[in-house]
């Protein structure tokens, strides 16, 4: 089966690729010649997944998957949220991100956050949506080197270290993207 996924994060693409079984084709937008920068308009995680995956399948006529993912931190009301990848404003730096959340919660004592990812899978004219989320802690500074996004500073329930001191594989296992692909590849099982 080959299935597109509609990221041009390679760093994403790569996380989502290492988890995917041989029997599943993953291809990138930049394997299907989209260049596009896909807008994500929507107010919610679920509705910027549906978009980016509506927009494949109606320019490329290819079954696809789009994921989008969601920092929600309780003391800051769920905030970054779906604003994220945004936060520090719309160059998408992650450096800027986290030393904005680190700063917006500098005085907070309550640190408790989750990652939720929604995938949106357009597949033969259907459509079904996965959610995977990981509960736990923002750190008080950055720690590790691995990952991307807010990695250094997200500390998982029930482990000590972050998202970024953790190898690919631990990580896939765990995060809120992991569980999401899981489902996503329990659906795809069941198809064959």
């Amino acid at each position: 089966m080959k299935l597109v996924f509609a990221t041009h994060n390679l760093n994403k693409y790569k996380e989502v690729k290492a988890l995917m079984p041989k029997h599943i084709e993953l291809v990138s937008l930049t394997d299907i010649g989209c260049f596009d920068d896909i807008p994500e308009t929507e107010p919610t995680i679920e509705g910027n997944a549906k978009l980016k995956a509506m927009y494949v399948r109606d320019h490329y006529n290819l079954n696809c998957f789009a994921d989008d993912t969601g920092l929600e931190v309780d003391a800051l009301h769920g905030a970054p949220g779906v604003y994220s990848a945004r936060y520090a404003g719309p160059q998408n730096d992650s450096e800027a991100n986290m030393n904005k959340l680190l700063m917006h919660l500098e005085n907070s004592v309550d640190r408790s956050a989750h990652f939720k990812t929604v995938i949106a899978l357009s597949l033969d004219d259907g459509e079904e949506l996965f959610t995977g989320i990981c509960e736990g802690i923002i750190l008080m500074g950055k720690q590790g080197e691995e990952g991307f996004g807010y990695d250094p500073i997200f500390q998982p329930n029930g482990y000590s270290q972050s998202f970024a001191e953790m190898n690919q594989k631990e990580k896939g296992l765990i995060s809120h993207r992991g569980r999401a692909i899981a489902k996503l590849i329990a659906f795809l099982s069941e198809k064959e």
